[in-house]
């Protein structure tokens, strides 16, 4: 018996530069979150909102990232194109890897699916979330109990094994990470 419908489905989004209609990367997550809704994703709930740093280390600003749960009756191949169509809608050029950018939306886990390259357009879990604080940290916060579809890891443990450069603050209501010590 497949209980995966069960299983909730995560997009993360992040950006570290400023869009022309909605000022600051964080405005422009939230209005990609609003218009993924209008286009058949409910956002049930989100992460806190995180300051992290970018990978690999760069002199580019710093991102914000969040971590929405979200509910769609949408298949993960279709998902992920409505995924890619909104960050065309907000401008995204793909340019170089790890380039810095008005938006960026991943498909994270649908659902504890595992699919191959290859198998879907769609490959999941997201291929690199594991190693990566700007998805790990806020999906810990909508899903402590959270295991890597493939390996099994925990969060706990995919956490602690990420380098001393990935650093993920949550941002305070203006948007400011906090600093040491305020956490």
């Amino acid at each position: 018996m497949d209980n995966t419908g069960d299983r909730p489905i995560f997009v993360g989004a992040g950006a570290n530069l400023p869009h022309p209609s909605y000022a600051s990367p964080r405005e422009t997550l939230q209005a990609a979150l609003l218009e993924l809704d209008r286009r058949g994703g409910r956002v049930l709930r989100y992460s806190r909102w995180y300051g992290t740093a970018p990978v690999p280390v760069s002199d580019q600003p710093w991102y914000v990232n969040v971590v929405a749960e979200i509910s769609t009756s949408l298949p993960a191949d279709d998902l992920l194109t409505t995924l890619h169509e909104i960050e065309d809608l907000f401008g995204r050029v793909r340019s170089v890897p790890n380039a810095p950018r008005l938006i960026d939306l991943d498909l994270l886990d649908y659902r504890g699916k595992n699919v191959a390259p290859g198998a879907g357009r769609a490959v999941l879990p997201h291929p690199r979330m594991a190693g990566r604080a700007f998805v790990l940290r806020p999906l810990a916060d909508l899903a402590p109990t959270w295991r890597h579809p493939v390996s099994g890891t925990s969060i706990h443990d995919l956490l602690k094994a990420l380098p001393a450069d990935q650093v993920a603050r949550p941002l305070q209501p203006d948007g400011l990470p906090f600093g040491p010590g305020q956490v």
